[in-house]
């Protein structure tokens, strides 16, 4: 595995800033209240021909009995825990704080490596004087502009000089990328701890405790898979600060970026349009999609309860009828194997090949049942029908008017919803 950089400190002094800095990309949500970052959010970071895994934390404070904030600490706790080496942020604007001073003796516990970060060191020159106030922590201070890059190279030499050494790294096997979606408080954080066997995202009944999305890796007896956990996205109107925005806005960056959709829907509330409408986002992605019904136990159910169900399904997602849907309990782990067997098989439909003569034999029986229609009085005349490209498979037809040479291309399948639409009418 590649060596862990953790980044930790109190809220509210740069660390999500100085994480996404040193990544290279936008992954973490910044934003000027504190708290923002709750889970661990994963990155990797390169310098000078080596790479590393880098952690970004929730603020840490020690002593707050608050049920988020608690928790936060327990994550930013694992994090420290798997680190090779931290990274302790503080702020030269506040100077030392107490709460510096009480996270810089739990590291110095943890007798890992420890490289102290004074961030917003925003000027060019000599660093501001209450800079070497740092140095009571008993550690040497390197300043640093997360906002401008400033002093970066250095953190990470720092760093990296206590880390192990390259060894030759084994190409990673097939990834199946998936990612978790659906409204608040449905289970989707609770269905990735239970899979880990860990508490590898904040769960509480309080919605919106998500907020970044979350990358967890899991190999099992399924194969190797990266579970996104996302937050909960709710109608526009419901919306009502720029961190839930940021959230949805990596909720769909998410969706863009996973193999396969697993749309998660509390078994307590029913389908709802709001589900339909973040089902439609997958599909307009043109990803695979598994509906998920959670929190199965928590129902009473008799013999008709779950046909019942299924029927309630293939109305509210006529759109998507070809869609897989298991019943499931993210709090009992029941019926997870049968999960992961079906986002093989959407994972392999999405991305299988189907050659040109299997297609133009379908074709072919296609046509003899029913003409092509006409255009402009003209009859149309399909001459074959080609696979594109996959995830999603997008299919070409080549059609030409019977008195003209003019050949027309056209993608059919630009969605899962237009692919499914089109084969039924071929058969």
């Amino acid at each position: 595995m590649k060596p862990v950089i953790a980044i930790v400190g109190r809220p509210n002094v740069g660390k999500s800033t100085l994480f996404n800095k040193l990544i290279g990309q936008r992954v973490s949500i910044v934003d000027d209240t504190p708290g923002v970052t709750r889970d661990r959010i994963y990155g990797e970071v390169e310098w000078q021909g080596r790479t590393a895994t880098i952690i970004d934390t929730g603020g840490i404070e020690p002593k707050s009995d608050d049920i988020i904030l608690s928790q936060m600490r327990i994550q930013a706790e694992l994090a420290i825990e798997t680190a090779d080496v931290i990274i302790l942020v503080t702020d030269v604007r506040s100077g030392v704080v107490a709460t510096d001073l009480d996270v810089a003796q739990m590291l110095l516990k943890s007798s890992k490596p420890i490289v102290l970060c004074v961030n917003k060191c925003d000027g060019v020159g000599e660093p501001d004087p209450a800079f070497y106030e740092f140095y009571n922590l008993g550690l040497d201070p390197i300043a640093v502009s997360s906002v401008h890059g400033h002093g970066t190279g250095d953190l990470l030499d720092a760093a990296f000089s206590h880390l192990p050494s390259d060894d030759e790294i084994e190409d990673d096997p097939e990834v199946i990328s998936v990612a978790v979606i659906g409204r608040p408080n449905v289970g989707k954080s609770s269905l990735i701890n239970k899979i880990t066997g860990e508490s590898r995202c904040i769960v509480s009944n309080i919605a919106g405790t998500t907020r970044d999305s979350i990358d967890t890796k899991i190999e099992n007896d399924f194969g190797v898979f990266n579970f996104i956990d996302t937050a909960g996205m709710r109608k526009k109107s419901k919306i009502v600060d720029n961190i839930e925005r940021y959230s949805i806005l990596r909720a769909k960056m998410a969706i863009e970026r996973c193999d396969v959709c697993v749309i998660m829907i509390d078994a307590e509330t029913g389908v709802t349009e709001q589900d339909t409408k973040i089902a439609g986002m997958a599909i307009e992605a043109g990803k695979g999609c598994v509906i998920a019904v959670n929190k199965w136990d928590a129902i009473d159910k008799d013999d008709k309860t779950m046909p019942n169900f299924k029927k309630d399904i293939e109305t509210e997602f006529a759109f998507m009828s070809y869609t897989p849907s298991v019943f499931i309990s993210a709090k009992t782990g029941q019926r997870l194997n049968n999960l992961f067997e079906i986002i093989i098989q959407v994972a392999n439909n999405n991305a299988m090949r189907i050659k040109t003569g299997m297609l133009n034999e379908l074709l072919a029986q296609a046509t003899m049942r029913v003409q092509p229609p006409t255009d402009k009085g003209k009859r149309l005349k399909i001459y074959y029908m080609t696979q594109a490209s996959t995830k999603p498979p997008t299919f070409v037809f080549s059609v030409i008017t019977q008195s003209c040479s003019i050949s027309l291309t056209k993608d059919i399948s630009r969605t899962e919803s237009e692919r499914h639409s089109s084969f039924r009418a071929l058969l």
